[in-house]
């Protein structure tokens, strides 16, 4: 029962932080959206404890144990109506306790609600959640005046827990009576000039890349009941502001009012025969709409689960009314696979970026991912279903959609799944496909001819792939050059919106150019299997080994360069060897005239676009920060064993060419190995300039971002200017649109920063099977002496293992080691100057490491899983890339 001094009316701050389970799943959304800044109406919310205490007090309880037990079918049979109907009737004649209403009466009066008229809605303890809506089943009532109307419109909203088809939902949802209470939202009427509702996707596609919305003029009940053929648009989310891609001017034969006397009516506009044919918000109105529909979804549904929103616009601006999560959402897919689980893998993501992304980098880089796995299909000539879902996020990082990857290059190219998965290092499931020959009759003839059209497409990108890059390049040096200081903040949009759209241009062409090396390797490994019976891979390693100018691979040998520099300037060496070393004071501690100064300049200059983990946005390129670098240099001026693998690399290769030469006596044979040889390397350092030339841009993105961060801070939206890399794109386009004033997302920012944090302790899982973790795959004879792998670089070689799980720890690897690591990118590159040989948890042939591993020369085993648990750092292993494996011994460091 109530007791005095419990609270049973809460405000929207306090509503806050409280629960679902006491306010409800629409007052609790209600709250965190007013936390977050919204425009939502004064308001607060009537707990659910107040209903329960309701039933008690007014003997229903009896009544309701009575029908526990029926069934949804059962809830028509006159007999339970008429118990429905008789627990309504007791409902409306009940009472509520007097404490209550005393409380919620000196609420309003604060509010100024009390002679002002409001919307009274249900908000049930399990409703607006991402497993059960509840739509249209519980009851809300507007334009509801004075204390008495709002307390019947209370029991009102009690009462519509009990009509058949609220007992029917709860029982299809496997609900029980006693797990759903009501609380009861009460808030300010916005006198709307327009309303309706709002997804952050289409709900009748599942498309995830557009925003659907449904407006007429005056309040929303006409669109959310279904009455009226309202205003339909559809909006490309993926600029630097919502696109309007289409704008459907509906026949509004009917709008809902306001009666002078409380409630609404539903009367006619317009002819009778036409209705209104006036659009209901103009372009601008639109594209404001969606971007707010873009920011409830990143608010509410953490830039993950889609939403849908009840809107109203007064005239001047747009009110939240309602948002909830956007329920049986499927996965647009082709009809082929019909009944068969979505199957998500963080197999060529994880890689280059492992980590809890950021809200900003998500939101900025979702669209090129789509269009980077969607490229090579598009190049053959074959279209997956619009709207085909590639990327996902799972607890902040990033997974693929291995059920479209496989279908794709399964229909459209007659590529089976496990030939793809092979490509990603295998340990990946599979779905299934029809029986037989995917290259036999009339469908194999066009997948052969897109194989055809695909090689004529990729040799095109070949041919033009050093312009591609001088023009990209070029391009962005003149990006750099813009004063962002000087912008105002729609010419920052204007940048957006001109630069945006060339970034996922190239982003294309680097996916079809990574396709072209993946092939050409294929091609030539096939090629010596012929001759060499299970010694194709390890050839083709051997003879990759330093043949090709990988760009990683070079800024590697720069740096030991730069540490030999070192050694030849007594300033600089003194600056190196200083205790304690101060990374940050180098231009202060190094004089200008200084040899070293000017190769370290050089060096950014070429690659002071680069950084650890570069993928994330948040993370400083090398230009900005070069502290990383310069700790690099200064272990190998202390301890100069990097080792110079070029010469090891030349015995390598020169020993697999004179292995081919001795067996391939046959001139065209010779020829057409090594036409493919030649390909092979050259593509290698294309792919390799090409991922330099896809970073290159994130330096200006970096520029640009941290300009808008300083704006933010300035203005007192934000409280240090790196935060803005924990707001998602659309809240700041929002802010620099004048859509928003930015109130309420320094708490969000918090959160988002608390919420990364604890997500990244996570193990995250290599699986995702529809929304199921799966177990990791534990390595292969983890606790016995031989681990398997895919051996992608060359020889044999051995060392202790040195588990290294970011490249910050560069300091505990020592020349002669080998380097154990979970994925590497760039930023992993100078490591490889010391070890003796490479382990890795993930990756294929054509992964980083595999590249960079095999340019150097060094034996390098990558896909092994669970290595980083099954290892102990400090145990000598041999690692044989020709194999594949690593062997342990029981020896260990002391």
């Amino acid at each position: 029962m109530n007791k005095a001094g419990e609270k049973y009316f809460l405000t929207w701050d306090e509503a806050f932080n409280s629960t679902a389970a006491q306010v409800g799943g629409k007052g609790h959304n209600l709250a965190r959206l007013h936390r977050y800044g919204f425009q939502v109406p004064a308001g607060g919310v009537l707990i659910s404890r107040v209903y329960r205490d309701f039933l008690e007090s007014n003997g229903l309880l009896d009544h309701i144990n009575a029908i526990a037990s029926i069934k949804a079918e059962s809830v028509l049979d006159p007999a339970i109506e008429k118990t429905l109907t008789e627990i309504k009737e007791k409902i409306s004649n009940g009472q509520i306790s007097e404490v209550s209403i005393q409380e919620l009466s000196k609420q309003l009066m604060s509010l100024k609600l009390v002679d002002r008229p409001v919307a009274v809605r249900s908000s049930a303890t399990a409703e607006d959640s991402t497993t059960a809506s509840f739509a249209g089943i519980h009851e809300s009532f507007l334009n509801i005046n004075g204390l008495t109307n709002i307390i019947r419109a209370i029991k009102g909203c009690y009462a519509s827990l009990w009509t058949p088809h609220a007992v029917a939902y709860r029982r299809k949802m496997g609900l029980s009576d006693d797990e759903v209470a009501v609380a009861v939202v009460i808030m300010e009427l916005v006198p709307a000039m327009a309303s309706g509702v709002a997804f952050s996707c289409d709900p009748r596609t599942c498309r995830r890349d557009r925003i659907a919305i449904s407006a007429n003029f005056g309040l929303g009940e006409s669109v959310v009941s279904g009455a009226v053929e309202p205003d339909e648009y559809l909006l490309h989310p993926m600029a630097a502001l919502p696109e309007i891609v289409e704008n459907k001017i509906g026949s509004k034969k009917k709008y809902t009012r306001l009666v002078q006397s409380g409630g609404t009516e539903l009367i006619r506009a317009g002819s009778e025969e036409n209705g209104d044919k006036r659009p209901v918000l103009n372009d601008n109105q639109i594209i404001e709409l969606g971007s707010l529909t873009l920011r409830v979804l990143e608010a509410l549904g953490k830039g993950v689960v889609n939403q849908d929103m009840e809107w109203a616009y007064d005239g001047k601006k747009f009110h939240v009314l309602q948002a909830r999560p956007v329920t049986n959402l499927r996965e647009p897919t082709p009809l082929e696979l019909a009944g068969q689980p979505v199957i998500w893998s963080n197999a060529n993501i994880k890689d280059a970026a492992p980590m809890v992304l950021t809200a900003l980098s998500w939101s900025f880089f979702r669209g090129s991912l789509d269009m980077m796995m969607n490229a090579s299909l598009l190049a053959a000539g074959y279209r997956m279903p619009e709207g085909t879902n590639w990327v996902r996020l799972y607890k902040g990082r990033g997974y693929f959609n291995l059920s479209a990857f496989q279908w794709g290059y399964y229909d459209g190219l007659g590529y089976l799944p496990a030939e793809m998965n092979a490509s990603l290092g295998g340990h990946q499931p599979e779905i299934r496909v029809p029986p037989g020959n995917p290259l036999g009759g009339l469908a194999g003839i066009k997948r052969v001819w897109r194989r055809m059209h695909l090689i004529i497409n990729v040799l095109r990108t070949q041919y033009s792939a050093k312009k591609t890059f001088k023009e990209m390049w070029e391009t962005v040096e003149l990006w750099k050059k813009r004063d962002f200081h000087a912008m105002n903040d729609q010419e920052l949009i204007s940048h957006f919106s001109e630069t945006n759209p060339k970034i996922l241009e190239y982003c294309s062409t680097y996916m079809v150019l990574g396709l072209s090396t993946g092939v050409s390797l294929y091609f030539l490994v096939q090629a010596l299997e012929k001759d060499f019976p299970g010694r194709g891979a390890a050839l083709a390693n051997g003879l990759l080994a330093g043949a090709s100018e990988i760009t990683s691979a070079q800024h590697g040998y720069r740096l030991m360069e730069l540490g030999k520099t070192v050694q030849m300037d007594k300033v600089a060496l003194k600056y190196f060897t200083a205790q304690p070393f101060r990374p940050s004071a180098w231009k202060d501690e190094i004089p200008e005239g200084s040899q070293f100064l000017r190769k370290f300049e050089e060096f950014l200059k070429d690659y002071g676009h680069r950084g650890v983990y570069e993928i994330d946005l948040l993370n400083p390129r090398w230009g900005e920060d070069p502290r990383y670098l310069l700790e690099i240099i200064r272990a190998q001026v202390l301890s100069p064993a990097n080792i110079d693998h070029r010469a090891v690399q030349e015995t390598k290769r020169k020993a697999a060419e004179k292995e081919i030469a001795g067996k391939l006596k046959w001139r065209l044979r010779r020829l057409t190995v090594s036409r493919l040889i030649k390909q092979a390397r050259n593509n290698a350092g294309t792919r390799e300039m090409g991922k330099s030339v896809l970073v290159k841009p994130f330096e200006v993105s970096r520029m640009f971002f941290q300009e808008v961060g300083r704006r933010l801070v300035e203005r007192g939206i934000l409280d240090d200017q790196a935060d803005v890399y924990h707001c998602a794109w659309h809240e700041l386009s929002a802010i620099l649109a004048g859509y928003s004033d930015g109130s309420g997302l320094k708490i969000l920012v918090e959160e988002r920063k608390k919420m990364r944090e604890e997500l990244s302790l996570l193990e995250p899982p290599d699986v995702i099977i529809d929304d199921a973790p799966q177990p990791k795959a534990g390595a292969p004879e983890a606790h016995g002496q031989v681990l398997a792998g895919i051996g992608v670089a060359a020889g044999r070689a051995s060392g202790r293992a040195r588990l290294i799980r970011h490249p910050g720890e560069n300091t505990r690897l020592q020349a002669g080691d080998v380097l154990v690591a979970p994925s590497t990118d760039p930023g992993w590159t100078p490591l490889f100057l010391r070890a003796n040989a490479l382990v890795m948890e993930v990756g294929g042939s054509l992964s980083h490491g595999a590249i960079v591993a095999r340019e150097y020369g060094i034996p390098a085993v990558v896909n092994v899983p669970g290595v980083m648990k099954a290892l102990k750092d400090g145990e000598q292993l041999t690692v044989d890339g020709d194999e594949g494996k690593v062997y342990r011994t029981k020896q260990e460091e002391k």
